[in-house]
């Protein structure tokens, strides 16, 4: 089906106005850290959760939430996760309390569930398949774009106002979204309708990989949360039973386990993001908390990898469309590695000049790695699939980002602990968590280069 070039601009619109909040949300969040723990009085364990329950409940429902918007319709669901998203929002720049805000941040990752894959396969089913590297590109851009508005935006906020306008600012947006879907997303696309929803595949998903990053995440604080990560392996071995077995699984494993591109271009995705993600957690609380600069300047400092990330994406975007995503991806991935390294060697006098070099260098990876990658993806598959693959996709990018996360929260919890953020030894025990994670994250970097390379190459299929 072709779509007029009015439509697919207007869902083009919505789609990036989409990724747009959803960054400056998981970047603004970063740079409110040590507001809410003085104004919540909370230790840097429970700081942690804060950023890991939005991830874990994203990770854990967008491949059940993938399936279902085939069959109820993706428009439906994505309608319904962008007013989820803005009652989390609202929600939030109220909390009263910590728990409260914590259910708020629940809130708002069961959305982005429901919002994350229905979006990009939306974009993808619209957009012509000769332009999509190029609209991927740009949907990436403006990803970027929201990461790099989020600390410097977000640090104005913090510093001016309070960490609460940063939820009104998203709630306003939000909104914006919601009637913009409701008016001007006409049509409705269900790839499976009539089928009969894999409730029991999607129960043992979602409770095995839940499981399984609740244990990661607190590994350290108890033996049994070894047990429970064991007992998630034993859910996820049956998950994998029953979707074999099933009629119309909520992840359709037998068509994709003979897809290389596919397995190899999201094993990547994962990597990448477990290997990436903590670097603004950890840069914010280095910059204000170990060098002592304030909110606003500090996120003057993080924009510059998201910046590059912006510029360097489109561009990658469109040469995608030409050369392999494979040889794109693996060398964009290859420079990250490098900044990782780079990271490992920062101290409590580190220039600023330095700091911001290596996150141009990272910023410019990321940017050759990202919708390369993506274009792989949703080339490698048929439309029927484009929700689950988007989803799936997503999932890898969210299990990548709450692994980070949660290495972090090991690291902390083994060095930190309960210390106060503003006690005098913060200092020397967080360089040492510092220098460690990057250290891990700098080899899984590395080797993920290698999983890219092993995704062959995306004309190896054609599916469209």
């Amino acid at each position: 089906m072709t779509y007029s070039k009015a439509f697919i601009r207007s869902t083009m619109a919505i789609c990036f106005l989409t990724s747009f909040i959803g960054a400056f949300m998981a970047n603004s969040i970063n740079i409110a850290i040590p507001a809410l723990a003085q104004d919540f009085s909370v230790t840097q364990f429970h700081l942690n959760w804060v950023v890991s329950i939005y991830f874990l409940s994203s990770a854990t429902l967008a491949i059940p939430f993938g399936s279902l918007a085939d069959i109820v319709g993706r428009k439906k669901l994505f309608l319904i996760g962008i007013g989820l998203f803005g009652l989390g929002f609202f929600g939030s720049a109220l909390a009263t309390s910590f728990s409260v805000l914590i259910f708020f941040r629940l809130l708002q990752g069961i959305a982005n569930a429901m919002v994350g894959g229905t979006s990009m396969a939306i974009l993808t089913t619209v957009v012509p398949p000769q332009e999509r590297g190029k609209a991927l590109g740009m949907y990436s851009a403006v990803l970027y774009i929201g990461l790099s508005l989020g600390p410097v935006l977000g640090g104005f906020l913090v510093k001016y106002v309070s960490w609460r306008s940063i939820f009104v600012f998203g709630f306003l947006v939000d909104a914006i979204i919601f009637f913009l879907i409701l008016f001007r997303l006409t049509g409705e696309w269900k790839m499976a309708a009539g089928e009969a929803y894999d409730y029991k595949g999607a129960a043992l998903w979602i409770t095995g990989l839940a499981l399984m990053l609740f244990s990661l995440s607190n590994l350290s604080l108890a033996p049994y949360y070894t047990l429970i990560f064991l007992a998630s392996l034993v859910l996820l071995g049956l998950f994998i039973r029953v979707e074999l077995r099933a009629s119309s699984p909520i992840l359709a494993i037998k068509v994709f386990a003979k897809n290389t591109t596919f397995i190899f271009s999201n094993l990547a995705t994962v990597i990448n993001y477990m290997a990436t993600f903590a670097i603004s957690f950890l840069l914010s609380l280095y910059l204000q908390l170990v060098l002592g600069l304030d909110s606003s300047l500090a996120g003057l400092i993080l924009l510059s990898q998201p910046v590059l990330m912006a510029t360097v994406s489109p561009f990658a975007g469109r040469l995608s469309d030409r050369v392999e995503p494979r040889i794109l991806s693996s060398l964009g991935m290859g420079i990250i590695a490098t900044g990782l390294l780079l990271l490992t060697f920062f101290s409590t006098n580190t220039p600023v000049v330095f700091i911001v070099a290596n996150l141009v260098f990272i910023g410019i990876g990321f940017g050759l790695f990202a919708s390369p990658n993506t274009n792989a993806v949703m080339s490698s598959v048929e439309k029927r699939y484009y929700s689950i693959a988007s989803s799936t996709l997503g999932t890898m990018r969210l299990l990548g980002q709450t692994l980070s996360i949660a290495t972090v929260s090991l690291i902390t919890s083994i060095f930190i602990g309960n210390t106060s953020l503003y006690s005098p030894e913060y200092t020397q025990v967080f360089m040492t968590s510092f220098k460690l994670s990057f250290s891990i994250f700098t080899v899984l970097c590395f080797l993920g280069v290698f999983a890219s390379l092993a995704r062959g190459n995306k004309n190896s299929t054609t599916p469209d």
